[in-house]
């Protein structure tokens, strides 16, 4: 499964999920004084970025001590991408990521692990270590992806009130599926390669 930075953009959108992330932002959110709500969203999305961002450089060198091929790390990134979207299109009653803590963020959960979760961890690390010559263009794609949720999820309050909670979660919905397809996609490329080494 090959990516250019468009792809790689809108994949890296879908794991980072911002539209279904919209809820737990709000409601979090809702705990913090209306005047560092964007500071709070920035932050949090920069500390996004720098675990993304290190999972991406290292993770050639990373796959290379521990000693994991392509085949596996495309096998168990599509798992686990699999199972995130299950939550997305099932969502358990306290939500994708369980209950949260009743105060101001830090880290927890809006960095980790709404953003910088397991599944985009996967993503970069697989991005990283298929195609390091093209680290650049990966982490521009890192860079938009993040800021384009950056955006949404600063502007989570005013997009609930105007799309509603049923509109929301219809369309984490159809993030979720599309994000299947994408799951079984990477897992079928990690089964060619191992077909193909025999």
């Amino acid at each position: 499964m090959q990516h250019d930075f468009f792809s790689a953009t809108a994949l890296l959108l879908l794991v980072l999920d911002p539209f279904g992330s919209i809820p737990v932002f709000s409601n979090v959110l809702n705990l913090v004084a209306p005047g560092r709500r964007v500071r709070v969203v920035l932050r949090e999305c920069l500390i996004a970025f720098t675990v993304l961002f290190a999972f991406l450089i290292g993770g050639e060198a990373f796959m290379r001590l521990m000693h994991v091929s392509n085949a596996s790390l495309s096998i168990s990134g599509g798992i686990v991408l699999f199972l995130i979207a299950l939550r997305m299109i099932f969502p358990p009653p306290d939500g994708v990521w369980g209950a949260l803590p009743p105060r101001e963020p830090l880290i927890f959960p809006l960095a980790i692990p709404l953003l910088a979760g397991p599944s985009a961890l996967a993503t970069v690390l697989l991005l990283g270590a298929r195609a390091p010559d093209r680290m650049v263009e990966w982490t521009g794609a890192l860079a938009a992806a993040i800021v384009i949720s950056g955006i949404v999820l600063a502007l989570s309050g005013r997009i609930k009130e105007v799309m509603g909670e049923r509109v929301v979660a219809a369309f984490e919905r159809l993030m979720g599926l599309i994000l299947a397809a994408v799951a079984v996609e990477m897992t079928i490329a990690g089964l060619r390669i191992v077909k193909g080494s025999f």
